[in-house]
Formats: structure tokens, C-alpha cells, sequence
């Protein structure tokens, strides 16, 4: 497929040609718009961006403990920094949404736009491999100040359940879809937070997979520490 000038000069700014043109453009497809939306892309390059922030932050900050460098990262990764990033990319004119969505303000909606990010990085690992969506990475990352003081930022309720079981030696949650509800535009997830050691699991809703499961964690931890302090 030829991309359409908005896609090209996206491109140039990725400092990424991709192989697969497709990838781009599905990239940047809101679920409103099409079944060929950039979802799977977010869940994929999600991945790619902690394990890509989390090397990057060993190196830079070698001195600083394993507890101090999630807390950095997940301050690096969380939706307030993606959506500055996304900005600066100038993503909001090149996402394609659905009507209702598009007049909504769905092009600046800090969400839809770091997720559009992270599904970009997922295009980018499929399209080259992880050395390419590694250096997407770092790129984005150039101009973002990373010092040992990050690590007083709020923890996100993941985060703070994640080193609540590690600090017990515990096993990581488990995060399901239960159900989606709603048009495309407007869907809610309900997505339920399971502790297999401690069988109690709680649920969470949201706007989006991601926001359900905080909301999830923040139920769990609530639990956990009025029963298990």
C-alpha cells in the first residue's frame, strides 16, 4: 500500500521506514474507526516500552536499587508522559477515528493518544525487530529528564500492588477481561485483579483495558492492606 502524505511525514518523524506500510496505518487506527484497529498493536509494544525503559534506566542510573528503578520507570511509562510524547510526534493529525469519537475530541484525548504511541512501538518491533522498536524508544526518551529524584513520584495502584506481593514473595497478579460493554466509541471494560496464593480477586471498570486494571489493583490493594496489613 502508498501511504497518504500525513502517514509519510509520521514516518520521517519515527525515523523508521517500515517494510510493511500496513503496520503504520493500522498503528494508528482507533477501534471507532475500523475492526482493523491498533489494539493488539498497544497490548504488543506495551511490552517492548518497559523492557526497552527498564534497560535503558540500567543503564543511566546504576546505582540506584530494583525498588527505585520500577518506581522510575512506571513515572516514565504511565499515560501523562506517552500522551507528551505522542504530542510531539504529532499524532493527533494523523489518527483515524470514528465519527462520534473524532467529535468528541478523541484526537486529543490523553488515552487514545498514548495508546496510539505504544501501538506505534509495537508496529515498529513487528515491522524490524526489537533492535529498531528499542531505538524508537530511546529516541522518544532523549529530550525526558530521568534522575534518581523520579523516584518520589505516586506510584500507579499496579505498581503499588506489584511490590506489595514482591516485598511478600508473592506471585505477580492476574489481570482478565471479564466483559466490554458499550459502542466503540464509548466502551467500558470490566476486568478483574486475581491472586491465585491468597484465591481473592477483585474487579475494576474503565474507559479502556488499562484503566479497568489500575482500577482493579486500587480494589485489590484497598483489600489487601485492611486484611493483610
Amino acid at each position: 500500500m502508498t501511504l497518504n502524505p500525513a502517514l509519510t511525514a509520521l514516518q520521517a518523524r519515527l525515523q523508521h521506514t517500515f517494510s510493511d506500510p500496513q503496520l503504520l496505518q493500522r498503528a494508528t487506527t482507533h477501534r471507532s474507526f475500523s475492526s482493523d484497529h491498533n489494539e493488539r498493536l498497544e497490548f504488543l509494544g506495551d511490552s517492548v516500552l518497559g523492557l526497552s525503559v527498564a534497560g535503558l534506566l540500567y543503564e543511566r542510573l546504576r546505582h540506584q536499587p530494583e525498588g527505585d528503578l520500577s518506581r522510575i520507570r512506571a513515572n516514565l511509562v504511565r499515560q501523562e508522559t506517552l500522551h507528551q510524547l505522542a504530542l510531539g510526534l504529532q499524532l493527533p493529525q494523523v489518527l483515524r477515528l470514528g465519527e462520534g469519537e473524532a467529535k468528541s475530541g478523541g484526537h486529543r484525548r490523553p488515552s487514545i493518544l498514548a495508546d496510539a504511541l505504544e501501538a506505534l512501538i509495537g508496529a515498529v518491533y513487528l515491522d524490524a525487530g526489537f533492535p529498531a522498536a528499542e531505538a524508537l524508544v530511546r529516541r522518544l526518551f532523549s529530550q525526558v529528564e530521568i534522575n534518581p529524584q523520579m523516584q518520589a513520584a505516586a506510584r500507579d495502584a499496579k505498581t503499588g500492588l506489584q511490590e506489595w506481593l514482591q516485598g511478600r514473595k508473592m506471585k505477580l497478579p492476574a489481570y482478565a477481561v471479564v466483559s466490554t460493554t458499550g459502542a466503540a466509541h464509548q466502551q467500558v471494560f470490566v476486568v478483574e485483579c486475581a491472586i491465585a496464593e491468597l484465591s481473592r480477586s477483585e474487579r475494576g471498570t474503565g474507559a479502556s483495558r488499562k484503566h479497568a486494571e489500575q482500577a482493579a489493583a486500587a480494589a485489590m490493594l484497598t483489600y489487601l492492606k485492611a486484611h493483610h496489613p
